[in-house]
């Protein structure tokens, strides 16, 4: 059996406090699919990784925050060269409860190319 999905990695959801997570924390739950977005604008951080929620009833997307910059240059790099679509980034795990920077976790796995799906190179 060949796998559709590669784990690549976890991390926590940076920077969540000073972004749009609270327009749309009621939505945000275990499970939910999240965009990996370039942000080549970004001041603070050269390689950062935007974390957007797609909300389905109005259409517009929201940012909740960033890849940690500890985590995203490779990620960026990927992205720069064109691969919007290869990561897959899911909500694993919420906490209200503790500091804004620990409250939302990551899983992002690396998804198999649609023109490959029976596993051959």
């Amino acid at each position: 059996m060949v796998a559709k999905k590669l784990y690549f990695m976890d991390c926590h959801l940076a920077g969540r406090q000073y972004h749009d997570a609270d327009e749309v924390w009621d939505k945000l739950k275990v499970g939910t699919v999240l965009k990996l977005e370039r942000d080549l604008d970004n001041r603070h951080d050269r390689d950062a990784v935007a974390v957007a929620y797609h909300n389905e009833e109005d259409g517009e997307d929201y940012t909740i925050g960033y890849i940690p910059r500890a985590d995203n240059e490779t990620i960026a790099s990927i992205l720069e060269m064109g691969w919007t679509d290869i990561f897959e980034c899911r909500i694993s795990r919420i906490n209200e409860t503790t500091h804004p920077e620990n409250q939302v976790h990551l899983t992002i796995r690396i998804v198999r190319n649609k023109n490959n799906e029976e596993g051959r190179v």
